[in-house]
């Protein structure tokens, strides 16, 4: 085990840790692809506006009509929107270990993580992400976005839990390295294996019949 100090809450990222990524460069290359707009300049476009859309400054369809519809096209913003919104999938076994670990030791849970409005809307109707977490200190919600120290600030004053207390999972270093600058204990995301054995040194280990049981319900509903 990791240390004896107790764990009582986790921060998880969204994308790339429960979920794909809502909107990425691959993403972006297979719309652009299905579409038959000019990727390069979709992606220019989409930097411009990506980070803003993010921070909740604007609208999902402000920012279609900056990064697509700035011409006339031979589809809708509804089209679009469907083909960005499928993009996103579910990690069933991720879904799974967090639910049983929520509900063995009674962990609060909260989302931290950069996500647009919308798409976050979405992701979390669709997944029922709501079933597992607690508190979504999104930065569409609350307008600041991570490497920003404050985002994590933020999310503590919210689930009113010391960062002593606190676990993060995430798959990108630099989220993880300013976390850990405030005292946040922290678990770089690679794949379900290493992340499941690094909770375990922390003292947090599902019982193989909860995780069972909730995969096939999970599968279900994904």
């Amino acid at each position: 085990m990791e240390t004896t100090q107790r764990i009582t809450t986790l921060f998880l990222d969204i994308g790339g840790v429960l979920l794909s990524d809502g909107w990425d460069r691959n993403a972006r290359k297979s719309a652009a692809q299905k579409f038959d707009i000019n990727h390069q300049e979709m992606e220019e476009r989409h930097w411009i506006n990506f980070e803003t859309y993010e921070l909740g400054k604007i609208s999902l369809d402000t920012y279609l009509k900056s990064v697509v519809f700035y011409e006339k096209r031979r589809f809708t913003e509804d089209d679009f929107r469907q083909v960005m919104f499928s993009a996103s999938r579910p990690y069933p076994k991720m879904l799974t270990l967090f639910k049983a670990l929520k509900e063995k030791y009674s962990l609060k849970i909260a989302a931290v993580s950069n996500e647009g409005r919308e798409l976050n809307e979405y992701r979390i109707r669709k997944f029922r992400l709501d079933d597992i977490i607690d508190s979504f200190i999104s930065s569409s919600f609350v307008h600041l976005r991570k490497p920003d120290m404050d985002i994590f600030q933020m999310a503590m004053d919210i689930v009113q839990s010391p960062a002593s207390e606190i676990l993060y999972i995430e798959n990108q270093p630099i989220f993880i390295q300013n976390a850990e600058q405030i005292g946040i204990r922290s678990i770089l995301h690679h794949n379900y294996k290493g992340t499941l054995d690094e909770l375990t040194r922390f003292g947090l280990e599902p019982l193989s019949s909860d995780c069972a049981m909730l995969t096939e319900e999970i599968t279900l509903i994904t």
